[in-house]
């Protein structure tokens, strides 16, 4: 039998991973993430609410889900699995060390592979896709996989630090030297948008296009954050700490109790700056604040989570969550896909036809079909379709 390769310096802490089972936290907290994920990109999908006659409408139902939103979902979860993603990396890798498999050429056609997919699923259903950024992200979490786990930590604080500064500066020059958007003009881009969203297959792939292309500077700055997380995910991995979360249960509890109110404080300020009473030239100071404290807030809720897997209530609630973390990649494309049909001309064309509320509504729908499907799917194939093309490509064959 062949010995794996492991050097002291990169993967000292494989030891603690099951060599022939998964880790279940992951697959919870990748399945609770999908949630997350999905009450945020609806919003982005689904455009803001437009009466008859194209003028902009929102209710008081609607406005406090917008403040229940952003306080409470936006920019908390994709960190989140950003996280993750680090975490399954130093798994992949200590995989590849006990079997003695080359690691190089099959991290590269994954990365190949989740690009491809994540270029497909921006093109032509939701430009607002992250799976094109994690690849490339992939490439420079490989570069530095032999990081100490604290020079890791440090370097995502950093990371951290100056998106939000780089925001803030952005967000204060934005309030000091521009004039609040005239109401009209903004219904009347976003009567162009939808009619661009309502039109056949070629106005909707025109109009991810040049989504695509107008975000791209903004991809390059919450890539950095996005790093951060994948960062913080990589030293994790390497001390090994969702697989023996029994260790750390005070400390958990700790983080839950005092990072929550830090966490709200910086998303209700966001809240304040999104979705008033600040006007709309605050939006990028209130996301400075919350990129700042968002991590706070997805610590708590991580920690929390974790520690309710321990009561017997968990227990229900983990089976569900890790059987769509199992399927996560195809639960991520089925809800875009799912949100293209109703809110494009692909199907319903529904854009811009629904408030906030209706749509957080259909989304906790959605939810629970993906969980029932989900389980059925499991009880009968080993991957979901997304998750076996992503298979077939890292391991060059059919899986």
């Amino acid at each position: 039998m062949r010995s794996p390769r492991r050097t002291q310096t990169s993967f000292d802490t494989a030891e603690t991973v099951p060599k022939h089972e998964r880790v279940r936290e992951i697959d919870v907290l990748r399945g609770f993430a999908l949630l997350g994920i999905l009450l945020v990109n609806v919003t982005a999908m689904a455009g803001p609410r437009m009466g008859s006659g194209g003028e902009l409408g929102v209710s008081r139902v609607d406005e406090m889900a917008d403040w229940l939103l952003t306080t409470l979902v936006s920019a908390k979860f994709f960190p989140l699995f950003s996280f993750l993603f680090g975490y399954s990396f130093t798994l992949q890798k200590a995989s590849a060390d006990r079997t003695g498999t080359p690691f190089v050429p099959r991290y590269l056609r994954r990365l190949t592979g989740l690009f491809l997919l994540g270029l497909a699923h921006g093109v032509l259903l939701f430009p607002g896709d992250v799976l094109m950024v994690y690849a490339v992200l992939g490439l420079v979490l490989f570069a530095v996989r032999d990081i100490e786990p604290r020079t890791a930590v440090r370097a995502a604080a950093c990371l951290v630090t100056g998106v939000a500064l780089c925001l803030l500066v952005w967000g204060m020059a934005t309030v000091a030297y521009t004039e609040p958007v005239n109401p009209q003009d903004r219904a009347a881009a976003i009567q162009e948008t939808a009619a661009a969203y309502r039109g056949g297959f070629g106005s909707v792939v025109q109009a991810n296009l040049g989504w695509l292309h107008y975000s791209l500077g903004w991809n390059v700055l919450y890539g950095a954050d996005m790093l951060a997380a994948l960062l913080a995910g990589l030293a994790a991995g390497r001390r090994g700490l969702l697989v023996e979360t029994h260790r750390y249960r005070a400390w958990m509890v700790r983080i839950a109790v005092c990072a929550l109110p830090v966490g709200l404080a910086g998303s209700t300020f966001m809240a304040v700056c999104r979705n008033g009473p600040l006007d709309a030239r605050w939006y990028d100071v209130g996301s400075a604040v919350g990129v700042l404290t968002a991590p706070a807030l997805t610590a708590s809720y991580v920690c929390g989570l974790l520690l309710l897997l321990r009561t017997r209530p968990g227990g229900r609630i983990a089976g569900a969550l890790a059987g769509a973390g199992r399927l996560a990649l195809t639960h991520y494309l089925t809800q875009s896909l799912v949100m293209a049909f109703v809110f494009t001309g692909y199907g319903l064309a529904w854009y811009g036809r629904h408030g906030t509320a209706v749509l957080l509504a259909g989304c906790f729908a959605l939810y629970a079909a993906q969980l029932a499907v989900g389980g059925w799917l499991l009880r009968r194939a080993r991957y979901g379709p997304a998750e076996w093309l992503l298979r077939a490509a890292t391991l060059g064959r059919r899986p």
